[in-house]
């Protein structure tokens, strides 16, 4: 089990030579014995700093992996927790630690819920404006829609040779389910007050009055995304980046999306010369983590998915996608996709 030291920090530049302060309790881990994973759970405490790599400076990296929704991936059979709350969360445990020099964004997701997303990015813009650190996002294996939109908030994005991003578009997936229902003799028998207070449920066909109104909707978001982007990222000029299409690293690098070509190290190293310039040891990094869930090196996944069901009953992507009748922004050729809340 972690032992926790709680340790105030009006004693901690003494001791570590940190300079900054803030007015919080600042929470160190002393020693870390855990063989085994266990499932994630609020329960287990605050998040706190694991040492994944030893050095100075500290930077610290806050990982983003899977799809981005503004719930709780828990329940029976599932372990998880709403990755926007754990978030914040950690964004709140970095601005409290005086040591911390840098941030490393390592994003790996689809992208998730345009609303969910939106507020993500508002979290890291106030976080940046209240600390003044450095933030370099790295793209890992796929960081597309949302998750690409979250990432531009960052002083200088890196992706990953074979990384896939872009992606930046707004979907409203809806099922008429109307035919299948009748199947086994279901029969919706609505009471309703408002013309439209039915709008887009799956069992009956969405009307062309109602599609274009969708359709507006989704495009408003779209234009919100859009004005984001730009405003972090000038030189991204060509209204193509934002049609939804995905693009390669080397093509978004061209196109002005990210700024450079290279890995997680690159990712931690710049970091660490923002962060310290002139810096010419390799730095520290620190995960944030509950006491029960490890992390043993800056690839650390904590585990966020949801498995009700899973194995138990068929999967029909109609009726499964009905359940979240979300405006998303995400690259997702797979309609079940929010299955994954990680890898």
């Amino acid at each position: 089990m972690r032992q926790l030291l709680l340790v105030g920090l009006v004693l901690i530049p003494a001791l570590s030579g940190c300079k900054r302060l803030e007015n919080f309790t600042f929470k160190t881990q002393v020693e870390t014995k855990l063989d085994l994973p266990a499932p994630v759970s609020v329960s287990a405490g605050n998040v706190n700093p694991v040492v994944v790599q030893a050095g100075q400076p500290r930077i610290a990296m806050v990982d983003v992996d899977g799809l981005i929704l503004n719930t709780p991936f828990v329940g029976p059979l599932s372990v998880g927790e709403n990755p926007v709350a754990l978030f914040r969360e950690k964004l709140e445990a970095i601005a409290a630690d005086p040591c911390v020099k840098a941030v490393v964004l390592r994003i790996n997701s689809h992208g998730g819920g345009v609303a969910a997303c939106i507020t993500m990015r508002h979290d890291l813009e106030r976080f940046k404006e209240r600390t003044r650190l450095p933030v370099v996002a790295c793209l890992m294996d796929t960081a597309a829609g949302g998750a690409y939109y979250l990432a531009s908030a960052a002083d200088h994005i890196v992706a990953g040779p074979a990384t896939v991003t872009g992606g930046v578009g707004v979907v409203l997936n809806l099922f008429n389910l109307e035919d299948l229902m009748g199947l086994v003799n279901v029969r919706p028998e609505l009471i309703k007050s408002g013309t439209y207070t039915d709008i887009g449920g799956s069992h009956r066909f969405i009307t062309a009055e109602e599609r274009k109104w969708l359709e507006a909707m989704a495009a408003d978001f779209h234009r919100q995304l859009i004005a984001d982007i730009k405003r972090s990222r000038p030189n991204a000029t060509d209204e193509t980046n934002f049609d939804g299409r995905i693009f390669t690293s080397s093509q978004a690098h061209k196109r002005g999306l990210v700024d450079s070509i290279g890995d997680l190290d690159d990712a931690v190293n710049l970091a660490g010369q923002l962060g310290c310039p002139g810096l010419s040891v390799r730095p520290g990094v620190v995960l944030y983590r509950r006491n029960n869930d490890p992390a043993r090196s800056i690839y650390a996944i904590t585990a966020n998915v949801p498995l009700q069901g899973a194995g138990l009953f068929p999967s029909v992507p109609g009726i499964d996608r009905a359940k979240l009748p979300t405006f998303l922004s995400a690259w997702q050729p797979e309609i079940t996709m929010e299955k994954l809340g990680g890898k």
